[in-house]
């Protein structure tokens, strides 16, 4: 179990408040003044409330961080979740720009997840601030939900997020994020734009070539995960790849072809070793000024990713690095071992452990990944 998940909840109040009144959409100012003065209710709340109904029970390892009022303040209050408001909206009726101020406010307070009520339109606003940066999972309220970011319903999203509380594994993959033109939609005609993809958390499923016999082939997994380590080497030429200790890592610097130092780390550029087996003082030498993604796997029985057998990424060094460059590499059977326990942080600063705390997207396959804990 989690002990100090965070979760963004973000609603767009405004959100699906045309559709009953048959005004297609919800997009701009002009079109929520008549929704409103036409008696539409707004939903997106009691949307979000269903969803936040199901983390309930799990309260005591939650710190939500919203937006004030009917923004999110209103809605997680009223479910018992501790609350910490991070953006206060101007004006009564919220715009677009409020909808990203917030997310900017949410991920700068950090964020293991975001929760937005809205529809494609809430979408797009997220996206254009989030982008890959945070997970993200939205609840459905708007007159519009072709985008792939959204849950099947609000209850679905709960659920989600309970398993992500409760430290279960649950896959990662990217989805779009599609909008209408809601002018030409009124019109009669459906022009649905691609306006980019954001991470987002979904229930794990073991549909892919490793599966045999309802369970991970090692050997297989292993080949997938060094193909998807190989293949951004080979998209990030310029990038400096540390490689960090354990038989995972030795068996990507195999298929690489490369020699590898098994309790040691190593830094790979270009498809080419350029050092060996370096301490800490080394690496941070090697590396200063450069881009840097960091290469590592699950060590000891306990889930430890830093801290065991691999001190020579300092503290110093992953100050360096951000959390997204960081990419942890393990079989879902591994994970699964840890029978629901947090991968473990011992760098040797208190600080820095709190601050990468939460939740990490470990690389399980080729193109396949699941979020994790991190305390």
């Amino acid at each position: 179990m989690s002990k100090h998940f965070r979760l963004g909840v973000l609603i767009n109040p405004y959100a699906g408040i045309g559709g009953a009144l048959a005004l297609k959409g919800s997009d701009g100012k002009e079109i929520r003044e008549q929704a409103l003065s036409a008696g539409a209710e707004k939903l997106a709340g009691a949307k979000m409330a269903r969803a936040l109904k199901l983390v309930e029970p799990l309260a005591e390892h939650v710190q939500v961080v919203t937006a004030a009022g009917e923004m999110g303040e209103d809605i997680c209050q009223q479910a018992g979740l501790h609350t910490t408001v991070v953006f206060t909206p101007e004006n009564p009726q919220t715009e677009a720009e409020d909808t990203e101020a917030a997310v900017n406010a949410m991920l700068a307070s950090g964020i293991d997840l975001l929760l937005f009520a809205g529809g494609d339109g809430t979408a797009r606003n997220v996206c254009g601030i989030a982008q890959q940066r945070v997970p993200v999972l939205g609840v459905p309220a708007g007159c519009k939900i072709h985008s792939g970011v959204y849950a099947v319903t609000p209850v679905a999203a709960g659920e989600v997020v309970a398993m992500m509380v409760r430290g279960e594994l649950v896959s990662e993959t990217d989805a779009e994020v599609r909008d209408i033109d809601e002018d030409a939609f009124r019109n009669g005609k459906v022009l649905a734009k691609h306006f980019g993809e954001m991470r987002v958390p979904d229930a794990l499923t073991y549909v892919q070539a490793v599966k045999m016999g309802g369970k991970e082939s090692d050997e297989l997994v292993l080949e997938d995960i060094a193909a998807e380590v190989s293949e951004m080497m080979d998209d990030e030429p310029e990038t400096y790849f540390v490689m960090g200790s354990g038989s995972t890592v030795a068996y990507i610097m195999e298929r690489l072809g490369l020699n590898n130092t098994l309790l040691g780390v190593d830094i790979v550029k270009g498809g080419a070793l350029v050092a060996s087996d370096v301490t800490a003082s080394q690496l941070l030498s090697l590396t200063e000024g450069k881009p840097v993604k960091l290469v590592i796997t699950v060590i000891g029985g306990q889930g430890h990713i830093f801290g065991r057998g691999n001190q020579q990424l300092s503290p110093a060094f992953l100050r360096k690095i951000s959390k997204e460059n960081m990419l942890i590499c393990a079989t879902k059977t591994k994970l699964q071992s840890l029978e629901g326990r947090p991968l473990r942080l011992d760098t040797g600063d208190g600080e820095l452990d709190s601050s990468l705390a939460g939740y990490f997207s470990v690389i399980t396959g080729y193109r396949d990944k699941v979020l994790y804990p991190a305390e």
